[in-house]
C-alpha cells in the first residue's frame, strides 16, 4: 500500500512546478528587513577598536599595530551595533550573505601601506604643530614682564581670602 502512495507523489512531482528556486541562475531576493553582513572600507578605518568593544558576541578583533580588522562570520550575530558605533563610518551592513566556503575562516582585512603611512604622517605633523605651539607659548610667557600683580591679596592669616577695601 505504501508503494502506491509513493508512486502517486512521484507522478505529481513530475508535472508540478519546482518548490525550490534555481539559485545560481536566479539571484536570491532578500526581504526588506534582512540584516545581511558587515563590510568594511579598511582604508577609512583608524583602528580605534570601538567596534570591537561594542560587539556583543566578540566577533570583531582590531589590531592597531598591524593595521588589521578581523571578523569571525560564524560568531557575528549581524546586530549592526558596530556599524552604529563606528566614528569614521567605515562599517556598513550589506544585504545578502557571504559566499559559502569549504572551511571555516576569519575574514581578515589589512590596511594598505599608503593609508598607514598617511596616518603616521598626520600624527607626526600634529605632534610637530603641538610642539611648536607649546614652544611659542613658553616664549610668550618668558617675554611677559613680571609686573603683573595678583588680583586678590591675602589677609594676615594667609587664608587666601580677598582683602577688603576700606570705606565700603
Amino acid at each position: 500500500m505504501a508503494i502506491l502512495r509513493y508512486a502517486g507523489e512521484a507522478l505529481k512531482n513530475l508535472f508540478r512546478k519546482p518548490v525550490t528556486r534555481n539559485y545560481p541562475a536566479e539571484p536570491a531576493v532578500y526581504p526588506d528587513r534582512s540584516r545581511g553582513h558587515i563590510e568594511i572600507d579598511i582604508d577609512k578605518c583608524i583602528s580605534c577598536g570601538i567596534c570591537q568593544m561594542s560587539c556583543p558576541s566578540d566577533a570583531i578583533k582590531v589590531d592597531r599595530k598591524e593595521g588589521t580588522w578581523d571578523i569571525n562570520r560564524f560568531d557575528c550575530v549581524a546586530c549592526g551595533y558596530c556599524v552604529l558605533k563606528c566614528p569614521k563610518k567605515c562599517l556598513t551592513m550589506v544585504p545578502g550573505y557571504q559566499e559559502p566556503g569549504p572551511e571555516k575562516y576569519d575574514d581578515l582585512h589589512h590596511r594598505s601601506a599608503e593609508a598607514m603611512a598617511a596616518e603616521a604622517e598626520k600624527k607626526k605633523q600634529a605632534a610637530l604643530k603641538a610642539a611648536a605651539a607649546k614652544k611659542a607659548l613658553a616664549a610668550k610667557e618668558a617675554k611677559a614682564p613680571e609686573t603683573a600683580k595678583p588680583v586678590a591679596a591675602e589677609n594676615a592669616d594667609g587664608a587666601g581670602k580677598p582683602a577688603e577695601t576700606p570705606g565700603k
